[in-house]
């Protein structure tokens, strides 16, 4: 973390952190259920590590409520084609 202009400058992956935190909240608020519940979904289909984090430059962009209609969407397919095999 450095200071720049009175302003503090985070490390890139903390940026990144913080934004999958903010995804796993972001859809536990829109489906009414514990963020941790979410975190946990999440955790064993892998999606922060491989769709999240690697896709932050992407989604980084898009609107708040887009952004959390594609997580949950992404989680949900990727749950149902893990449960298939």
């Amino acid at each position: 973390m450095k200071q720049e202009n009175n302003r503090i400058q985070l490390p890139l992956e903390e940026i990144k952190l913080a934004f999958a935190a903010s995804c796993v909240e972001g859809a536990a608020r829109k489906l009414g259920v514990p963020y941790i519940e979410i975190y946990e979904r999440m955790r064993k289909v892998d999606l922060i590590n491989k769709f999240i984090l690697p896709h932050y430059d992407t989604l980084h962009t898009e609107s708040r409520e887009y952004l959390i209609e594609d997580v949950i969407e992404c989680l949900t397919n990727w749950e149902k084609k893990a449960s298939h095999q």
